[in-house]
């Protein structure tokens, strides 16, 4: 936002001083709209389209309040992705309490198939992340705690004899996590052959793929 102040000059004439000031309401409301509106911008006209402009646009604000709360696309871009994965760390906090893979994959699905942008925004930051070193840094980050997470709710169940364990459960994040990343990249491009059934069909298939194999214990 923009406030105007008025002083006179030597020669008695109003000079107007423009200067820039906070935006009324929320901070913490404004950034989440903000940060709504990056997402479908990039996830509708790809990360190279998304500019402050269009962003700001979409969250009908001017280019200037964006500027307020991120002071560059890099900046809105780094914030983006930890809020992907804020959403991420909140789908296991309730299933590392519960330890079961099942539920794990329930809120997974439900994650990814109630949100239409969820995809096309994720695999959209993970091919940039490649040529950003300051996007990558928080990629592998925010993945490492997530596989460190998702490696616990498998230990847990190779313990319970819920999962194989002729497989270690660190192996088995980063092939599940690898599979999934994989659907990702696919559905912007292919979005009619990921339809919820068969999303669920795929789902149902990794379950089995780690389901315990007769005779295999290590």
């Amino acid at each position: 936002m923009l406030k105007k102040q008025t002083r006179q000059t030597s020669g008695g004439e109003a000079e107007v001083a423009v200067r820039r000031g906070r935006p009324p309401g929320d901070p913490e409301a404004k950034r989440a709209e903000l940060l709504k509106a990056a997402t479908s911008a990039i996830a509708q006209e790809g990360y190279a389209n998304a500019s402050l402009r269009k962003v700001a646009q979409r969250a009908g604000y001017t280019t200037g309040a964006v500027t307020y709360y991120f002071a560059n696309k890099e900046e809105l871009v780094l914030a983006l992705v930890e809020s992907r994965f804020d959403r991420y760390d909140a789908m296991l906090e309730g299933v590392q309490a519960e330890t079961a893979i099942e539920a794990l994959f329930e809120r997974w699905l439900r994650l990814t198939t109630s949100d239409p942008e969820f995809w096309p925004v994720m695999s959209e930051l993970l091919a940039h992340a490649r040529h950003d070193p300051a996007i990558a840094a928080v990629y592998k980050r925010r993945y490492g705690r997530f596989r460190e997470v998702y490696t616990s709710i498998l230990a847990a169940g190779q313990v319970r004899g819920t999962v194989r364990d002729d497989i270690s459960a660190d192996l088995l994040a980063d092939q599940l996590s690898a599979m999934a990343d994989g659907w990702a990249l696919l559905f912007p491009l292919e979005p009619e052959r990921f339809t919820p059934d068969r999303v669920r069909e795929l789902v149902d298939a990794a379950v089995a793929l780690i389901a315990p194999v007769p005779g295999a214990r290590r």
